[in-house]
């Protein structure tokens, strides 16, 4: 399943030249993607129960923190996300965590009616830490 996810981001990156992004909160990095389903692999689509359309998007994030020897080592955390388009509709994304071995990655899914650029508010709650907020955009094309 871990290789799965993997391709799930490959494909997302290498087929629409999309990169990963990540915002850095101190020892603290949050990587994300939006992608439309359509463009997930089957298989993939498939094992994470995700329905592959043109007008549904897939949010994926996850969360890392630095570890005393420096590297990023994935922690769990509590995501809340909400997407406004152009029009300034209002959506909430339910996230849904995945773990697979040491990996955690949080999945969750949106309409998208392309084309259309999407503001994404993330707020992430790392135990121990403050909540910290985020926004970024993602545009969609037919």
């Amino acid at each position: 399943m871990k290789r799965l996810l993997a391709a799930l981001f490959l494909f997302s990156v290498a087929a629409t030249a999309h990169a990963e992004i990540s915002q850095k909160f101190g020892t603290i990095e949050v990587h994300y993607n939006a992608i439309t389903t359509d463009e997930l692999v089957p298989e993939v689509a498939r094992s994470y129960k995700i329905e592959r359309s043109k007008t549904r998007g897939l949010l994926t994030m996850s969360v890392l923190k630095t570890n005393k020897v420096g590297a990023p080592t994935p922690i769990p955390a509590k995501i809340s996300v909400y997407v406004t388009n152009m029009t300034r509709q209002l959506a909430n994304v339910t996230m849904r965590e995945v773990k697979e071995g040491t990996a955690i990655y949080y999945l969750g899914e949106f309409r998208v009616a392309a084309p259309d650029t999407l503001k994404f508010t993330a707020t992430v709650e790392v135990p121990g830490e403050t909540p910290h907020k985020m926004t970024f955009e993602q545009q969609f094309y037919r």
